[in-house]
């Protein structure tokens, strides 16, 4: 399908305008049934970037949602998290109505100055996940994100006063506080799953420390091996942590050291070609590096061996 150019829509009342939803009552933020919105604007596929954060909570929805190259089918009640910025894509075949129930809650940037949450919100790694990494939630679960999008919509419904903003910052920290505990959750009751991307995971960083990617392209990054995954950085660092303690970065220095003593201890290489072989540029920081990990200098730990 031929490409799209996005809508970028800077407030909420654009957003409801093209929806077509009524006017919101609140300019910075909105709660937002799906079932309020019917089609999409003109086309059967729109690409969209919103200059404020989204939080959506779907079901049945018989289109596509398309966010960093990866696509969703939403048959069940699954969130989502995009922030400010990010480019998605929805697309509905074009003998289908536009279907689909649940809620959205869309906050921007400028109802969160001047609090706590206005920095801590970007700290929240869920925010940068894909949408083939959303959360999936159980009834009870969703029950809870509904009831304090609720309270938001109720809270903004009533009459505005000086607690208003602290009282819709409260519930939203709630909600987001929830969604991170759910989060935590899922790495843990998606084992299957979670434990065949550490192998897959393994697989290649054996691979890529086994031919010449190391000479020619350093050492792999973050982002490199979450591409390779189709997994994003955060999701990826996120589930590393919750099976093995550690982060990514953490998991390629192990590997790395791995196959640092078995050239130290079964290779006549010195210390400066093994650095080289392993990717580094500099052999100071390689020997820096495997120090800070085994409390030896290679030489130190190659003469263990004498």
């Amino acid at each position: 399908m031929a490409s799209v150019q996005p809508h970028r829509i800077k407030t909420i009342s654009d957003y409801h305008q093209l929806m077509e939803l009524s006017r919101p009552e609140h300019p910075l933020v909105s709660v937002v049934k799906f079932e309020s919105i019917k089609h999409l604007p003109g086309k059967q596929s729109i690409n969209l970037v919103m200059d404020y954060y989204s939080i959506a909570l779907k079901r049945n929805f018989n289109g596509q949602m398309k966010y960093g190259q990866q696509e969703y089918d939403f048959n069940e009640g699954i969130m989502t998290f995009m922030s400010p910025g990010q480019v998605f894509r929805i697309e509905v075949d074009q003998d289908q109505q536009l279907q689909h129930s649940g809620w959205m809650l869309l906050i921007h940037p400028d109802f969160l100055w001047n609090t706590p949450l206005a920095k801590k919100i970007k700290h929240y790694e869920y925010f940068d996940y894909s949408v083939n990494e959303a959360l999936f939630l159980s009834e009870k679960e969703e029950a809870t994100i509904i009831g304090i999008m609720q309270n938001i919509e109720q809270e903004y419904h009533s009459n505005i006063d000086k607690f208003s903003q602290d009282v819709i910052i409260a519930q939203l920290e709630l909600l987001l506080t929830y969604a991170e505990r759910f989060y935590n959750r899922q790495f843990i009751t998606r084992k299957i799953t979670n434990h065949k991307i550490l192998d897959r995971l393994e697989k290649m960083l054996e691979e890529y420390f086994n031919n010449d990617d190391l000479i020619k392209k350093g050492l792999p990054t973050v982002p490199y091996l979450a591409g390779s995954l189709n997994i994003s950085p955060n999701y990826l660092s996120g589930l590393l942590k919750m099976l093995t303690g550690q982060s990514t970065k953490q998991h390629i220095h192990d590997k790395l050291i791995e196959k640092a003593k078995e050239k130290l201890s079964t290779t006549d290489l010195s210390v400066s070609e093994i650095a080289y072989e392993l990717g580094f540029d500099r052999p100071q920081s390689f020997s820096k590096l495997f120090k800070t990990k085994t409390s030896l200098s290679p030489l130190e730990f190659r003469q263990s061996f004498n």
